[in-house]
């Protein structure tokens, strides 16, 4: 029986707060107390038209929480607890919740079709609820159903279609769903409600329609009634037919070839004349076919050989009237589009669409644009020349050095004067371009510079002058200089160019971190990432003065932010962005010296500073601040090495907290692999803290709430603490060496199909090898014979792993590092082993032809170790 709960519900939304707590109580109590009673009273709440709105509302609300969550686990426990409802109150509510899609409330209805598909996202993988989609659909098909009625309905099969996988469905149900939609999308359906109803399920419904749209008369069918309503006279169902047509594009577009004609013809009418977002999904639809063909080149490596079935080279062919569509809808900026990060409008998706013809197309697309710019940069409306520049920034990746160079070269000193102009937009977007050309064309090895000794100094005059131009100009600024520090990179000789700018860069960046005149903590941000950027490209035999100066000046800065007041949540939010930023710097600073051996001295002189600064910024209690801070110390100590040992006792506690803080598991992760650093540097030293650390990695280990990506980086870790500590690793063993063979089970029923999951198979296996190679290599020169009850299950495992075609390289070097510490620390004691299987034998062959040369070497070793043992 269902409980009377309509007064609960009403007081669990009441002003009063004690009345509210109460109420909220009880419910807790209902539901911990009777599950299936407390969802049946919930659910005949919902669908009682004669309740007041609010309680329905609320019901609605905890019935859909109960059934789902967005973390896994909690979602599966949710699961579980709905499979072992009593089937007889499972009916009920499910009765119950079919009743209210034809409630004259229309929140009621939409609640009940999400419930009805949390339910069907259980129930129908479980191959139960058969019937739902039949009794769904006898809704559309009985005479005279109600309008509203039939809307729910669809809605409860979008969602449904949304919520469950297209193998969970057989393909007579599909068909129905899809006959049922299309009709509700039909012109002689008169409800505005039921035919957008009908679009949005259609949407969700596409990628059940494999078997449909392979038969050629259910696609034409398909295709025209989607068409027909893109030139709905309602807004809201053109767009989402255009959505429809954007979301065919991609799951089908080797079918598409006999639609294009009016495909371009119903996108370009939208673009020129129809309502923003109708016009954007339009352009959409194209940027979609561009990815399509991206993809197509990559997979088949460009070449035109093989791929002409599958290739059907559509933007090439559309490439005459695409490029000038396009064109012209970067004229259609707004007034404020550039201060208002989240903007999306026609332009921005055309500019977005025209670099993605130009990466599908490659030199094609420079002849159809030029003129374009030229015929517009000069023009007295800011439109034009901003949508010129927009444009040639917009196609700067994909065609080739050799047809962008002259065209930057001779356009080049044009943009530098552009960054005078007096609309804010055309520097913003010449901003950008400029960021654009230094990003994809300028290196110092290519054999076409686009930055020269000659014109270096005025585009660093022009750069310094307008980072101190408005917040949003200055951000591009930054950008420009960010990726122009990075084309010098790794440059060696030809870094000198650049040299004598970094003290006027440095200046400059560290004053624009320190503008009054902003609210904009994206520019501060960008300042500090720039400056990373310019030390990271430095030369530091030439700089290392000018580096330490700045390794003062940011502690200084760091320091500061510790006596900043803090009166508000928001005081407290910038303090801790502002000292996440700083601890960044001093990162990329301390890696900069830690580089060599003559500017590490610099390191070691601050380092007691360095670390005292740090403690404190621990104490202010943030994750970022955490995050970053920790990477900080990670350096300090690959920096200090074993004179890290005297900064342990008073950093142990946070690096303990850091290990323990499963719910920010970045910060998490990030501790885990400070203690691999700290392994490093400090070797035997770090046994004092070596028990509370492992204690704290296996018990995140068996913490199920701990989000799984923390789990690869422990394992490795295990190795780089047997690694630093060597035989007195032995107390660890029988607690370890359990979970990492519990782990390579898991290893084994990964869900293949799903490519997150492959990814992290790969994390997990890698981590799993890199611990036995630490533990291994710790073991040999003492107490090696404790691995031999574990060398059998490491070759068995690494044989699994072997005949994975999914492995991705790190796992493969992981893999036969592991065989070779095995046989270098076991020795005779494999020789049975290797002996027995002989898979090894093939995987080194594999590793020996490949074009990694670390892994040929890797392998080459590994050979030799086996090799030795078999003879002994």
């Amino acid at each position: 029986m269902a409980m009377e709960i309509t007064q609960i519900l009403l007081s669990a939304q009441s002003p009063d707060g004690q009345i509210r707590t109460a109420a909220e109580e009880n419910l807790k109590q209902f539901q911990e107390q009777n599950l299936p009673h407390f969802l049946l009273s919930l659910s005949v709440e919902l669908s009682n038209d004669q309740k007041p709105p609010e309680s329905r509302r609320l019901a609605g609300i905890i019935l859909k929480n109960s059934l789902d969550a967005k973390d896994s686990i909690r979602k599966e426990e949710l699961t579980q607890r709905w499979v072992s409802v009593i089937s007889s109150i499972k009916i009920q509510i499910k009765e119950s919740l079919l009743r209210t899609l034809g409630s004259s409330v229309p929140e009621a209805r939409h609640t009940s079709s999400q419930v009805i598909a949390k339910v069907a996202s259980i129930e129908i993988p479980r191959r139960e609820w058969q019937e739902l989609i039949g009794q769904l659909l006898n809704n559309m098909t009985q005479q005279q159903a109600p309008a509203p009625l039939k809307q729910a309905t669809l809605e409860a099969l979008g969602y449904i279609c949304e919520e469950v996988s297209p193998q969970d469905l057989e393909q007579e149900q599909v068909n129905a769903v899809l006959t049922a939609v299309v009709q509700g999308m039909n012109q002689t359906e008169h409800n505005f409600e039921v035919r957008l109803a009908a679009v949005r399920a259609l949407y969700n419904a596409l990628q059940f329609a494999q078997t449909n749209f392979e038969n050629e008369m259910e696609r034409n069918f398909i295709m025209k009634v989607v068409c027909e309503t893109a030139v709905s006279k309602e807004l809201e169902i053109r767009q989402a037919a255009f959505e429809c047509l954007v979301a065919i594009a991609s799951m089908y577009y080797e079918i598409l070839e006999p639609y294009m004609q009016a495909l371009f013809t119903l996108t370009s009418n939208a673009v020129s004349g129809d309502e923003e977002p109708v016009a954007l999904q339009a352009v959409e639809f194209w940027s979609s076919v561009c990815d399509e063909e991206i993809e197509l080149q990559d997979e088949y490596g460009g070449a035109d050989e093989g791929n002409s079935s599958v290739h059907s080279h559509f933007i090439e062919k559309a490439l005459p009237v695409l490029v000038p569509m396009l064109l012209e809808t970067l004229l259609k900026q707004e007034e404020d589009q550039d201060q208002d990060d989240g903007i999306w409008n026609l332009s921005m998706a055309g500019g977005t669409c025209l670099g993605l013809v130009a990466r599908t197309v490659g030199d094609a697309v420079v002849p159809l644009v030029m003129p374009f710019v030229e015929s517009n940069i000069t023009k007295s409306d800011w439109r034009s020349r901003e949508a010129a520049t927009f444009a040639f920034g917009s196609i700067l990746e994909g065609p080739s050095l050799e047809k962008l160079t002259p065209l930057v070269h001779a356009g080049l000193d044009f943009l530098l004067n552009a960054m005078k102009d007096q609309n804010s937009h055309v520097k913003d977007t010449t901003a950008w371009t400029l960021g654009r050309i230094f990003e994809i064309l300028h290196s110092t090895s290519s054999a076409y510079p686009v930055i020269t000794p000659a014109n270096l100094p005025r585009i660093m005059s022009v750069l310094l002058e307008s980072i101190r131009d408005i917040p949003n100009v200055a951000e591009k600024v930054c950008g420009a200089i960010y990726f122009l520090a990075q084309g010098y990179e790794d440059s060696g000789a030809n870094l000198s160019v650049f040299t004598p700018f970094l003290g006027d860069i440095i200046s400059a960046l560290l004053s624009t971190a320190d503008r009054a005149d902003t609210n904009n903590s994206r520019l501060r941000s960008s300042a500090y990432e720039t400056l990373n950027e310019i030390v990271r490209s430095t030369n530091i035999s030439e700089t290392s003065n000018m580096i330490a100066h700045l390794l003062h000046e940011i502690m200084n800065r760091l320091s500061r932010t510790l006596e900043l007041e803090i009166v508000s949540s928001d005081d407290r939010e910038r303090q801790s962005d502002l000292q996440a930023l700083l601890c960044g710097v001093i990162q990329v600073i301390v890696q900069k010296l830690s580089g060599s051996d003559e500017t590490k001295s610099i390191i070691l002189q601050s380092a007691d500073q360095m670390m005292i600064l740090f403690l404190r910024v621990f104490a202010c209690r943030s994750s970022t601040v955490h995050e970053e801070a920790m990477l900080a110390i990670g350096a300090l100590a690959y920096a200090t090495g074993p004179e890290f040992a005297k900064y342990m006792p008073e950093f142990y506690k946070y690096l303990e907290m850091g290990l323990q803080n499963f719910e920010e598991y970045q910060v998490c992760s990030i501790s885990v692999g400070v203690v691999g650093d700290i392994c490093r540097a400090l070797d035997e030293r770090v046994l004092p803290f070596c028990d509370g650390i492992m204690s704290q990695l296996l018990k995140d280990l068996s913490n199920s709430m701990l989000h799984r990506s923390v789990k690869p980086p422990i394992f490795s870790c295990f190795g780089d603490i047997a690694l630093a500590i060597g035989e007195h690793f032995e107390k660890y063993v029988p607690y370890a060496l359990p979970m990492l063979e519990g782990a390579a089970e898991l290893c084994a029923h990964l869900d293949a199909s799903d490519e997150d999951m492959l990814d992290y198979g790969n994390q997990l296996r890698r981590g799993i090898f890199e611990a036995y190679s630490g533990i291994l290599q710790g073991f040999k020169n003492s107490k090696a014979e404790l691995m031999i009850p574990y060398a059998n299950h490491l070759l068995q495992f690494t044989e699994v792993v072997f005949r994975d075609m999914n492995r991705d390289e790190g796992v493969t070097k992981a893999a036969v590092a592991a065989m070779g510490d095995l046989a270098d620390t076991l020795g005779p004691n494999t020789k049975v082993l290797f002996k027995d299987c002989t898979f090894y034998i093939d995987f080194l062959g594999e590793c020996l032809q490949s074009d990694d040369d670390q892994l040929k070497e890797t392998a080459t070793w590994t050979k030799g170790m086996i090799a030795r043992v078999l003879v002994s």
